[in-house]
């Protein structure tokens, strides 16, 4: 009889690409409205002034200025300053 084992999901599932999650524009870059600044599954990064949260958890700019990681309450936080 000629049946195939239950292999698992690693025998199920091809090679899949990565989803380029993480961080686009790091501190210190000039950035414009709508740039994407930070790809992420959840919260880790939340939104701070000039900078707004996508439906997926994107975060991307509102202003144009420059890119600013800072911690808020022990958040990671990142904001636009406009120049």
């Amino acid at each position: 009889m000629a049946h195939t084992k239950a292999g698992g999901s690693t025998r199920q599932k091809g090679n899949r690409r990565g989803k380029r999650l993480g961080v686009k524009l790091f501190g210190g870059q000039t950035v414009k409205s709508g740039n994407i600044i930070v790809r992420q599954k959840g919260s880790q990064v939340n939104a701070g002034t000039g900078v707004a949260m996508g439906k997926d958890f994107t975060l991307y700019a509102v202003n144009d200025g420059t890119v600013k990681f800072s911690r808020h309450e022990g958040k990671k936080m990142v904001s636009v300053q406009t120049a």
